[in-house]
């Protein structure tokens, strides 16, 4: 600002003394006040212009503050404001932040979204507040928006119909460790979510909004439509599982002829028949059950949330019933029923790995069940921490409601899980265990049809949740724009995705025709561990850059938590079935790739982008330490572009000349430097001069 003055003092207008004008910040908010008596000495060329007593009572000696001058020297040039609004460089609310001055209120309720709110600590203006509060109504908190959602989720069919199954041939030690090993895994994961959740304004699209932002579209997209298919294959899961403990329930609903197996038990020379129910009765009542979920779900959240306490309130009176039942259990007409007997837990300790049939009786022949196959069984169970965050758009206050709400859930499903193990194991002999499936009902207390009431109404309320999720995912994928294929799935925020409602209960229908719950269940797995990894990656990248815009309010996470997620999500995936993992990590290359070549190029200030700038960086520097060596010169030409006026609008520069400069590097490498001059005063040609940078 000197040297502008300066030069203009010595004669004329010099351009240095224009281009400190230009650039001068500008108070857009106050009004003018009335200039004091004796302004201050002015240099040539500038007209004075009304400026205004300092707030905080300090002024100088020509009795106003020097900071105000700076502000109120430009404050009556109006066409200085167009000159900012267009120029790209420039930020308006900046400038006003520079001079202690707040932004005007947003003016409709979608605005506020621009402004950072702290709801604990609201600001003195009550204009934001109240447009806060009007955003929110009719969205949900942390007990109904994140943490019942994930404990329906987590409480599936799986403890119901299978964990026995798994203590019995697993052993409780070996389940144990089962438990603790998929626990451990989705307990980081939260950790990691947590994070990244907290760290600024989170919208719709739970965790592919989080590894988008912070691995870059292509990678987010590929995860994000993983993890939609998984939500959708565990809907139907989860109606399968509900079929099949109705008819078990009411054998008479069948519509076809039930699958008879013999259940030999050698080890208490106890057999008997077994019936299971029929693939296609699976098949029938598994596509009604479907269609009447999703027209449920067209009902919308509001919906939803009255429909779920009927859903929960049934699963918690079963697991009581079941809880009481194991505790009063004292083998009535069949003597492997034990009760709780420490001899008992002793014969279970250890595993006793077989193999089985279809109806996982121990047969000669079969599949035979390890510990890893036991995992990819098992693992579903533990697969509902992302309900919450699912939602996301569709809470008051994420930062809030998911940390709390998602590690609440996994901390009281982890203990009931561990709990369970040791109690199922005294309460029961190995052959009990394998060869009653519905070993929870049969134990309950006072009735058997209690717990399968239970069970029938948690693995709905879960595959509630999944299909309710599902298609929110697809729509904040498509909202975004990055697949043009993906367009007939949009929809606002306050708008319910019927499209994507839609194509995931497709999906969902098609995977109850195949009617095989073990087939389902690594497919999901796989799934969830690839969106799992991805999340644990987003946490461990973001933490290593450190990044200015890196400020998450959950402090509880370190990156050596997220390196260790990630590392266990990929372990765990090898151990379930290398070709299962080779499958899914191909099918999201196939989404990465066809995202690359298709996708629409987006900008989300990714952590990748942060390290290639920091690496740039880091190469500068340590270039500028030294001079290049004559063996490593590369010539760097400088080609000016356009300002002729005889190109095309589509052609920057001269197609020979550019040629001509790529022919004096060394097979195109190194750096060209391309440039346009453009004459005349920078408030008549801004629009010029943003054209031709583009």
């Amino acid at each position: 600002m000197e040297n502008g003055a300066h030069g203009s003092q010595n004669g004329g207008s010099a351009p240095g003394a224009a281009a400190a004008q230009e650039m001068t910040p500008v108070d857009l908010s106050s009004p003018p006040h009335s200039p004091p008596a004796q302004p201050p000495a002015l240099p040539r060329g500038l007209k004075p212009v009304n400026t205004r007593a300092p707030a905080n009572g300090h002024q100088g000696e020509n009795g106003y503050s020097p900071d105000a001058a700076i502000f109120d020297r430009i404050e009556g040039e109006k066409r200085k404001l167009s000159l900012y609004q267009t120029d790209p460089l420039v930020d308006v609310k900046g400038l006003k932040s520079m001079g202690g001055q707040q932004p005007g209120l947003p003016q409709s309720p979608r605005d506020v979204e621009e402004y950072s709110i702290d709801v604990d600590r609201p600001g003195e203006n009550p204009g934001y507040i109240s447009l806060f509060l009007e955003k929110q109504i009719g969205k949900m908190g942390t007990i109904m928006g994140v943490f019942l959602p994930c404990l329906q989720n987590i409480l599936g069919i799986i403890f119901y119909i299978r964990f026995t199954w798994i203590v019995g041939i697993a052993g409780i030690w070996n389940s144990l460790m089962l438990v603790c090993l998929c626990c451990l895994c989705t307990f980081l994961t939260g950790i990691s979510l947590s994070a990244i959740a907290t760290n600024g304004a989170m919208k719709g699209g739970g965790p592919y909004y989080l590894i988008g932002r912070a691995l870059g579209p292509e990678v987010g997209v590929s995860i994000g439509l993983c993890f939609f298919l998984g939500n959708a294959v565990a809907a139907s899961l989860y109606i399968l599982g509900a079929v099949e403990t109705f008819l078990d329930a009411i054998p008479g609903a069948g519509l076809f002829k039930s699958t008879v197996t013999i259940a030999p038990t050698p080890a208490s020379a106890v057999s008997g028949v077994l019936k299971s129910p029929n693939i296609h009765d699976l098949q029938v009542y598994g596509v009604i059950l479907t269609v009447v979920l999703c027209l449920i779900v067209f009902g919308g959240v509001k919906l939803i949330n009255k429909v779920s306490p009927v859903f929960l309130i049934p699963v918690i009176v079963s697991l009581f019933s079941i809880f009481i039942g194991i505790f009063t259990a004292r083998g009535g007409s069949d003597a492997r029923l034990t009760g709780l007997s420490l001899s008992t837990l002793k014969d279970n300790w250890g595993s006793s790995y077989q193999t089985t049939n279809d109806a996982g009786i121990p047969s000669p022949t079969g599949v035979y069940w390890n510990f890893e196959n036991l995992l990819g069984l098992f693992f579903p169970a533990v697969t509902g921490i992302m309900a919450g965050s699912n939602r996301s758009a569709s809470l008051k206050d994420t930062q809030r409601s998911i940390p709390k709400g998602t590690l609440s859930a996994i901390a009281v499903t982890t203990a009931l899980y561990l709990i369970s193990v040791i109690l199922f194991g005294s309460v029961a002999t190995r052959d009990l265990l394998l060869t009653d499936r519905m070993l929870t009902a049969t134990i309950a207390w006072p009735v058997a049809w209690v717990v399968q009431v239970g069970v029938i109404l948690s693995t709905l309320g879960a595959a509630l949740q999944s299909l309710t999720g599902a298609p929110r995912l697809l729509a904040a994928i498509a909202n975004d724009d990055v697949l043009p294929v993906l367009k007939y799935f949009k929809s606002s925020d306050d708008e319910e995705p019927h499209m994507a409602t839609l194509f995931t209960m497709l999906i969902c229908a098609g995977c109850v025709v195949l009617g095989n719950l073990d087939l389902i269940t690594p497919v999901i797995t796989m799934f969830f561990l690839l969106c799992y990894g991805g999340v644990n990656l987003s946490c461990l990248l973001l933490d290593l850059l450190d990044a200015p815009s890196w400020r998450p309010r959950f402090k509880f996470h370190h990156w050596s938590f997220s390196l260790f997620g990630a590392l266990l999500c990929i372990t765990i995936m090898f151990l379930i079935s290398w070709s299962f993992t080779v499958v899914s990590l191909a099918l999201a290359s196939l989404i990465y790739w066809y995202v690359s070549i298709r996708g629409k190029g987006s900008d989300w200030g990714d952590g990748f982008k942060s390290a290639y700038f920091q690496l740039a960086l880091r190469s500068l520097r340590s270039l500028g330490a030294t001079p290049v060596h004559p063996k490593n010169w590369y010539p760097i030409p400088l080609i000016f572009c356009k300002p002729w006026g005889i190109l095309p609008d589509d052609v920057p520069c001269h197609p020979k000349l550019a040629e001509f400069a790529n022919c004096m590097k060394k097979k195109g490498r190194g750096m060209s430097i391309f440039a346009s001059i453009v004459e005349g005063e920078y408030a008549d040609k801004a629009d010029e001069s943003r054209k031709v940078c583009l």
